[in-house]
């Protein structure tokens, strides 16, 4: 799924990577789930989401109550290395008390593949600032980070870690199973394993949904010592909708961001006009 240290939220949450959640649900992978291969061809002849598609989400933790809100979008598109590209923006603002935070992130993907340009991700808060950027030559096969160095690609399909939520919207839902994935750009990001698990009803501001839970396995040694957990409740309508993104994080305890609106333009998937997607448990 923002430096928020002393609010107890941070990086390693709302870009979704390193969330460690439990919340009494065993999010092991169960030894009879059947296991699915996760290629390209997995991918849907048309996006479970659209330029224009907006997200908004409240964000409460369980030491703190609603601390602020986050929004995911999709605008575009734009061209980039002269490849048609949509950007993926991810935002969160959050106060607590007299201290405030945000944490921006956006991807640059290519619109066809679902595979990342450029990333960038910048984090303002009381007890420290920065700014991560990533570079990608497909062409050449390597990224570059703030420093420049050539570093090899780890998937011709390259993801980052806002690139990765969307791409969990695309994978499919209908049965239980695992996706083992080398799909982040950085080898020590590598693999990444995905559990699609059972269905679950969710009730948030916007409604009730019918969803599938989906826990994201990451490795990210530069934020976890083993390997972070992710979950994402994605509902079953035609947009497949991250509906609620819920971690375990030390000192703060759980997180939730809640989906509280969307909104998309017309004709976009399962869209109604209204916000509320076909196919879908929304009242």
């Amino acid at each position: 799924m923002a430096s928020l240290r002393t609010m107890g939220i941070t990086r390693r949450f709302w870009c979704a990577r390193g969330i460690a959640l439990t919340l009494g649900v065993n999010v092991g992978v169960a030894s009879d789930v059947h296991a699915q291969a996760a290629t390209p061809d997995s991918m849907p002849v048309r996006m479970p989401f659209v330029v224009g598609e907006v997200l908004d989400y409240q964000v409460h933790v369980s030491l703190g109550g609603n601390i602020g809100r986050g929004q995911m979008r999709v605008e575009g598109p734009l061209i980039e290395q002269g490849v048609t590209v949509w950007r993926l923006v991810s935002e969160m603002h959050a106060r607590r008390a007299f201290v405030r935070a945000s944490d921006r992130s956006t991807s640059w993907v290519d619109a066809a593949h679902l595979a990342t340009r450029r990333f960038e991700k910048i984090e303002r808060s009381p007890l420290g600032s920065g700014t991560e950027r990533v570079e990608i030559d497909a062409a050449a096969g390597v990224w570059r980070g703030v420093d420049g160095r050539d570093n090899p690609l780890a998937s011709e399909q390259p993801l980052d870690e806002l690139s990765f939520l969307y791409f969990l919207r695309t994978l499919p839902l209908d049965r239980e199973g695992t996706f083992n994935l080398t799909r982040h750009y950085d080898a020590a990001r590598n693999p990444t394993l995905v559990s699609v698990g059972g269905q679950e009803v969710v009730q948030t501001a916007m409604g009730t949904f019918a969803t599938r839970m989906v826990v994201m396995h990451v490795r990210d040694p530069k934020h976890y010592k083993g390997i972070g957990l992710i979950k994402v409740n994605i509902d079953l309508s035609a947009c497949r909708l991250p509906v609620r993104i819920v971690s375990r994080m030390p000192i703060v305890g759980t997180t939730t961001l809640s989906l509280i609106s969307r909104a998309a333009p017309g004709g976009a998937p399962g869209d109604t006009g209204t916000g509320v997607c076909t196919e879908s448990a929304n009242p």
